[in-house]
């Protein structure tokens, strides 16, 4: 993970702390509109209500403030993964992954914008990470789909392609969710929305893997 400038130096006050989150909301929510190549320290430091030599005493580098938010979305966006246990009910594990990512794409929509810019470039800054713990993760995951269908639990699938689908069905709630509204109006534009496309998906992958 990438460490702030101001704790390389000294050690962190409550303060610094607090400065370098305004600077990572603010930040995050200037790379989830313009991308990491359309945003600027300038814009940074004007959303953080900050003076740019400020900012880049707490950030040396647009690059590092980027890398912290990256991580942090990573080691968030992954723990629903995480928790899929080879020991529960598939239809339970898969059901609530499901609901988890989608609850992700409802609370964290910009951190979603900001992770599928990232891959929409290239992945320039994570490809290391996508390529080794991620991707293990995955490969874990899958070996436990594949044991469930050997067993003889859900239809035989191929699992990375499950997971892949997962991933873009909820996601596109957050990386979409002008088109979303867009489409379905003011009259279910609410949260029930979210609630809607859970039961939705559950029924379409769920049914999908029935033996």
């Amino acid at each position: 993970m990438a460490i702030p400038r101001a704790a390389k130096t000294q050690r962190r006050t409550r303060i610094q702390e607090e400065k370098e989150e305004v600077i990572l909301e603010a930040a995050l929510e200037v790379f989830s509109v313009s991308g990491f190549r359309g945003t600027t320290i300038d814009q940074i430091a004007e959303a953080a209500g900050m003076s740019k030599p400020n900012l880049l005493y707490y950030f040396r580098t647009k690059e590092a403030i980027h890398r912290q938010l990256i991580d942090r979305v990573l080691s968030t966006w992954l723990e629903p993964l995480r928790a899929f246990d080879a020991t529960g009910n598939p239809a339970s594990e898969i059901r609530s992954y499901i609901r988890r990512k989608l609850e992700m794409a409802r609370d964290f929509p910009r951190e979603s914008r900001l992770f599928a810019n990232e891959i929409l470039q290239g992945a320039p800054h994570i490809e290391d990470e996508l390529k080794g713990p991620l991707k293990d993760l995955v490969d874990e995951k899958a070996d436990v789909i594949r044991a469930w269908s050997k067993a003889g639990k859900i239809r035989t699938c191929d699992p990375y392609h499950l997971i892949f689908s997962i991933w873009s069905t909820t996601q596109h709630y957050a990386d979409f969710d002008v088109q979303v509204r867009a489409v379905l109006g003011h009259d279910q534009d609410g949260e029930g929305r979210f609630e809607d496309a859970a039961r939705f998906l559950e029924g379409l992958f769920l049914e999908g893997l029935k033996v």
